[in-house]
């Protein structure tokens, strides 16, 4: 056979076999993953790019009589209805019985699950055909991931009840995780506007079925019920100076301040404890819902073993110091939101054990930024940033290593 010509005959290709297929959700499912190539290649705007696809598609197969093509066409048109031409896409003489059935779906029940710290978010909703030819119940489920902001992850898959099934019981067996039923409007909300993001990403996350599934999830959210507020909710403004204040006079003021001998430091620890504490507060400042009280194993690692190095200059003081902050803030967080014992002692042990990377990554400044590092530079080099004599000094007297470095 002749090797394909443009990306259109690629696909008709791929698609050759659509009408042997037993079910409007198999067509459907790989409808999507011969589109998800589409998504997966595109550098930004990805959900644009497939809708353009598919528009150019529709145009360019508008005269191909056989079976195989007039049904990928009502497929395409199903899970991506937006695109230009859909509206006049008609089904062929020999349609498969099931093509009636594309896209003809209704939602059966809808749920979230995750875990308790709030690192990340399931949404799952099933979804049954109008009529039984179209093809099994099935379930959606889509991972939203909070540290990142973004939809994750994507499935479509079935059977629906077995996978409901699956996930209540792996809930019900770990205490650090929660489920329950879930508004539909809210799942719709929630899984867009973060795949939005996704969406846009220079590059996809690794392994998993964002690609293949992205057309059909987009098809069946459609579905779904919009909010009141299409909008979502909106960024947590970060604490004001004075909010800060006292939320750290009530930590220092807390048992777990006690039980690390935060409430004793004086002298000059006491400015190294007051800066470490400034920084957890902003990094906490810099995720979306900026809830200084959010802290996990997860969160922990993103502070102590990036975040901090990139944007903070910590002297031999200052690096002491940190972990055992992490260490006492983090307890105090977990009991402020109520969280299971389990999850402060495993929040604590995970930082215990990241503080032998972190005094390494401390130690070798491989990931300071290169702003970071030249202000470390400038302070072993025993300047005051205070002093703007000095630090135009400085700065014309290493121009040429700063330009290299990128500062």
């Amino acid at each position: 056979m002749a090797t394909p010509q443009t990306p259109y005959d690629a696909v008709l290709h791929a698609a050759r076999d659509v009408t042997k297929l037993e079910s409007a959700l198999d067509a459907e499912m790989l409808g999507s993953a011969l589109l998800g190539s589409v998504y997966a290649i595109a550098e930004t705007d990805r959900d644009t790019a497939v809708r353009e696809f598919v528009t150019g598609f529709l145009a360019a197969t508008a005269r191909r009589r056989v079976a195989s093509a007039t049904t990928i066409r009502q497929v395409f048109a199903a899970l991506v209805p937006t695109a230009d031409g859909t509206e006049r896409v008609r089904p062929g003489s020999q349609a498969p019985s099931w093509t009636g059935q594309l896209g003809r779906v209704h939602l059966t029940g809808s749920w979230a699950y995750g875990d308790v710290y709030g690192d990340q978010t399931s949404y799952l909703a099933t979804f049954a055909y109008d009529d039984a030819s179209g093809g099994a119940e099935h379930a959606l489920v889509a991972l939203v991931d909070h540290n990142i902001g973004i939809t994750k992850d994507i499935f479509v898959g079935g059977p629906a009840e077995r996978i409901l099934d699956q996930v209540r019981q792996m809930c019900a067996d770990d205490e650090l995780t929660w489920f329950r039923t879930e508004d539909p409007a809210r799942l719709r909300g929630e899984v867009a506007r973060h795949l939005a993001v996704t969406d846009e990403l220079s590059e996809l996350p690794g392994e998993g079925s964002l690609a293949t599934d992205r057309a059909l999830v987009g098809a069946r959210l459609a579905l779904l019920p919009t909010a009141a507020d299409p909008t979502g909710p909106a960024e947590v403004e970060p604490l004001t100076a004075a909010e800060r204040t006292d939320l750290v006079r009530r930590f220092l003021a807390a048992p777990e301040a006690a039980r690390f001998g935060l409430d004793a430091v004086d002298g000059p620890e006491l400015a190294s404890l007051h800066f470490c504490l400034s920084l957890l507060l902003d990094h906490s400042a810099s995720f979306p819902d900026a809830d200084p009280m959010r802290w996990s194993p997860a969160v922990s690692g993103l502070f102590l073993l990036d975040w901090v190095h990139r944007r903070a200059v910590l002297d031999m003081d200052d690096a002491a110091m940190l972990p055992r902050v992490l260490r006492a803030w983090a307890r105090y967080a977990s009991r402020q939101r109520g969280l299971p014992e389990a999850a402060a002692t495993r929040t604590d042990e995970a930082i215990e054990e990241m503080v032998p990377e972190f005094a390494r990554l401390y130690s070798t400044g491989e990931r300071r930024s290169p702003a970071t590092a030249a202000v470390a530079q400038l302070m072993a080099d025993g300047v005051d940033p205070d002093d703007p004599a000095a630090l135009d000094a400085w700065i014309e007297a290493n121009r040429h290593r700063l330009a290299d470095d990128g500062a």
